[in-house]
């Protein structure tokens, strides 16, 4: 290989691995693996061991027909697929190293795939293989090239490692980046406002009820790239818990749970995580996570799961939300237009199912059935 080739080679193997990253770069690599190998088509495939199913991953230089026609027709006739069941990873072969090369040229796989395709020969490398699945990298070679020659051998073995190491790369980056979305998911369907915070207080992760509160600005808005309260109250606790974790302090030293209020007067619960020490930490990386939610007597509560968990009526189940929202029996059938006397066999209902001694029992009962999720605009959402 001359130093152009070596230079060459190097840009490749640099194009591969962005691949990983940018998957919409694959198609132009898989162009530059033929122009590099001497092909005319490039294919990566890969079949079960149990010789039933056949994958075709990336593909470059083939018409969708004769992949087609591969897969339900010819790929029982590739004298290469299987080889490499015996050989080793990276061991490239061609047509040749298998069988005389004028047998090849009489089958019905060269006259009726191969030829079609302007194609010659053809060779195979194993990219990886384990006891469920073999995958190749598939190249063929155009009349212009000739036949597959040690020169090709080599640079498919020389190539081959680098796209195996890239396909595990892409997965393990997609895999993470569907962990990352669907956590994101969940985040976002919390009524508690949750901002990821890095060691300079820059948002690093917002989901929706913080991004809604942002939006508000009634307790917290964004000025330019940093979170600031909105108040003199406020903005001293929040700068307090920074000023923590900046320090390298832990919270357990203090209270995690601060009471703020916003310039409309809504009192807010404030809870502070530190993730690390900021010392320890690099920029864009979690040093804290605040939890933000109004203060309310009132709290969304899974009625669903609160009337199967005990069996509650409707009536019952009425009487006992009235008593997380009021307390009083006298109150409670005022709000409900029922008589005391109706109040209090349901109270004494409740009492039987829940095992609740007293009303402030059952609050407690109702406090451990509060629902942590967002009501939904659309009532039909949950289902």
């Amino acid at each position: 290989m001359t130093i152009l080739e070596a230079h060459r080679f190097s840009s490749l193997v640099g194009e591969i691995y962005d691949a990983a990253v940018d998957p919409a770069r694959r198609n132009a690599v898989l162009e530059q693996v033929a122009g590099f190998v001497g092909g005319s088509a490039v294919t990566i495939l890969s079949r079960d061991a149990a010789r039933i199913s056949i994958e075709i991953h990336q593909h470059y230089g083939t018409d969708s027909r004769f992949r087609e026609l591969y897969r339900d027709r010819y790929v029982e006739l590739d004298p290469l697929l299987d080889r490499h069941l015996d050989l080793a990873v990276e061991q490239t072969i061609g047509v040749a190293d298998v069988m005389p090369y004028s047998d090849f040229v009489a089958t019905s796989f060269y006259r009726e795939w191969v030829e079609p395709q302007g194609a010659i020969d053809l060779a195979t490398v194993a990219l990886e293989r384990s006891n469920a699945r073999t995958t190749i990298l598939q190249v063929m070679r155009g009349r212009a090239r000739g036949a597959v020659d040690d020169s090709m051998r080599e640079r498919m073995r020389l190539i081959a490692p680098h796209i195996q190491r890239s396909r595990v790369m892409g997965r393990q980056i997609r895999a993470r980046s569907h962990t990352m979305a669907d956590v994101a998911e969940v985040l976002d369907r919390l009524s508690t406002a949750i901002c990821l915070f890095d060691p300079e207080g820059r948002i690093v992760h917002a989901n929706a009820a913080c991004r809604q509160m942002l939006a508000d600005g009634d307790l917290i808005a964004m000025v330019g790239d940093r979170v600031v309260a909105r108040n003199t109250q406020a903005d001293k606790i929040f700068r307090g818990l920074f000023d923590l974790v900046a320090g390298g302090a832990s919270l357990t030293d203090r209270r995690k749970i601060e009471l703020m209020t916003s310039s409309g007067d809504q009192h807010y619960l404030a809870h502070a995580v530190p993730m690390a020490h900021a010392r320890n930490l690099q920029r864009d990386r979690v040093a804290m996570a605040l939890f933000l939610q109004k203060v309310s007597m009132a709290p969304q509560l899974a009625t669903g799961a609160m009337t199967a968990a005990f069996r509650l009526t409707p009536s019952e189940l009425r009487v006992l939300m009235a008593i997380v929202e009021l307390g009083g029996v006298p109150d409670i059938a005022a709000k409900l237009g029922i008589a005391e006397t109706t109040v209090k066999t349901h109270l004494g209902r409740l009492f039987e199912k829940t095992g609740a001694r007293k009303q402030a029992d059952l609050v407690t009962i109702a406090a451990g059935f509060a629902a942590p999720f967002a009501l939904p605009s659309d009532p039909d959402e949950f289902v």
